[in-house]
């Protein structure tokens, strides 16, 4: 089972973390499963950059990036050339390093979803 390794987060997982996640779901399912409650303002339905994540290694492992991801990608705080909506990037057997950014567009987060 691939694993995604979380880089700190200061709010989200202060520690990092190391998560085993199952080939075919996404990067935000897999860390919502296991208690990272990243933000995923639009329900996971590549409608906002909510989710946005920087995959610092095993990028190339992931599926390519449809028209619309690319589109709200831009509008991402933090872009980078391999930031991916986290809703959007299915685990594909290969470890991945994730990076959470410190930033999102939404300026009031919800309560725990």
């Amino acid at each position: 089972m691939p694993k995604i390794i979380v880089l700190p987060h200061v709010e989200l997982c202060p520690e990092g973390a190391v998560i085993e996640a199952k080939s075919g779901t996404s990067i935000c399912d897999s860390l919502l499963d296991n208690g990272i409650d990243i933000e995923h303002a639009c329900d996971k339905v590549c409608a906002c950059t909510t989710c946005h994540v920087i995959v610092r290694e095993g990028y190339g492992s992931l599926p390519a990036a449809e028209e619309n991801e690319e589109d709200l990608l831009d509008k991402a705080w933090g872009l980078e050339p391999n930031s991916r909506l986290s809703c959007q990037a299915i685990v594909d057997g290969a470890d991945l390093v994730v990076e959470i950014p410190k930033y999102s567009i939404n300026m009031a987060k919800e309560g725990k979803h």
